[in-house]
């Protein structure tokens, strides 16, 4: 059976795993004002901050539709696929799952998984049903061994300023004040198909983020060893490559991948954020 990979835009894959594993991506939708653009296609998170910077106004976030879903799966079916297993970011946070699985009830070999996640936390499962193919698994036994990995996966940022959030009405003007006068950099997680504020460390970022990773390593019971990712937004010179090196000097992963967030994290924490990803099951044995 031939299986096709796919996910939506929010995994933050960059172009060389999305080629090395054939992975399609779905473009979702980004605003920048009355312009519609797709996600890693016709805009960058480059594009993001240009436009802030302009303006001092986010763009908006959206799923894509059911009808563009059922276009997406007919064209991959289409190549000669028989199978898909489709990945997107935690139903919680987006109505992606909704209309990807709405769209696939008009085929019977489209798995669509709530990853729960965000970022290259959806990412880790991603690869890892990439790796199922290549063992031969069914769609329907990678779709079914994803989601039982998606509480495990382990997705988490911190982030240096605000601004972003605040602009964005995703907290209010006395913690944006606050967070500024007591120089709080404050970490997100996501639980349960959710992101909040896990911890509130203090002090200078560089600091800080090096308080983020020993949280980090203390948190890991039970790592997948397989691989893990450091993924940010446009960072402070050095910054991404001391926690890189930090990880690796852990010695628990066989793989460390660096990659640069996409739209989403971008509109929603801005510059200087960063994030260690990886899954908390000790890595299951495929069936």
């Amino acid at each position: 059976m031939k299986i096709k990979i796919s996910a939506d835009s929010t995994c933050d894959l960059s172009q060389e795993l999305i080629d090395k594993f054939d992975i399609s991506i779905m473009p979702l939708h980004v605003s920048l004002g009355d312009k519609d653009c797709l996600d890693g296609i016709t805009i960058q998170p480059q594009d993001i901050y240009d436009f802030y910077a302009a303006t001092k106004k986010l763009p908006k976030t959206g799923a894509c539709s059911t009808e563009e879903y059922a276009e997406f799966y007919q064209g991959i079916l289409s190549e000669g696929f028989d199978a898909i297993v489709h990945f997107t970011i935690s139903a919680d946070m987006s109505a992606s799952y909704a209309n990807a699985e709405i769209a696939s009830r008009d085929y019977e070999n489209v798995y669509v998984v709530d990853s729960r996640q965000l970022s290259t936390g959806i990412g880790l499962l991603v690869l890892d049903a990439c790796d199922m193919v290549q063992q031969g698994m069914s769609a329907s036994q990678i779709a079914e061994r994803s989601v039982s990995r998606c509480d495990a996966a382990r997705s988490s940022f911190i982030v240096d300023t605000l601004e972003f959030l605040y602009k964005g009405g995703r907290c209010s003007s006395l913690a944006y004040l606050g967070a500024n006068l007591l120089q709080i950099k404050p970490c997100l997680e996501v639980k349960n198909g959710l992101i909040g504020v896990e911890s509130k460390p203090m002090g200078r970022y560089r600091r800080c983020v090096a308080k983020y990773c020993e949280a980090i390593l203390k948190g890991m019971t039970n790592p997948d060893p397989k691989r893990c990712f450091v993924t940010h937004t446009k960072m402070d010179e050095g910054i991404a490559e001391e926690v890189v090196e930090i990880v690796k000097s852990w010695g628990i992963f066989d793989e460390v991948l660096e990659t640069t967030a996409g739209s989403t994290v971008t509109t929603h924490c801005g510059a200087n954020t960063i994030g260690i990803l990886y899954i908390n099951d000790g890595g299951l044995k495929a069936q």
